[in-house]
């Protein structure tokens, strides 16, 4: 299982999901109604790497963080 990090403001607990890429677990998280806006403002680090594809598979043990957009000087 993958597990999925919610950075700064979006304010949810981390969780674990069998999701085979970054695609089905977009198309999962999409199901919940106060992650599908974030969705669209975030970056995605898996593993700790920036990533700008849903084509990237996941494997157990990998690390998937949901990075909202910051502004500050």
């Amino acid at each position: 299982m993958a597990t999925v990090n919610f950075l700064g403001p979006i304010n949810k607990k981390s969780i674990s999901v069998t999701c085979s890429s970054l695609k089905e677990l977009k198309e999962f998280l999409s199901e919940d109604k106060d992650l599908k806006e974030w969705l669209s403002l975030c970056a995605v680090a898996v593993n700790d790497k920036i990533v700008s594809s849903l084509d990237i598979k996941l494997k157990d043990d990998d690390v998937v963080n949901l990075l909202p957009p910051v502004s500050g000087g």
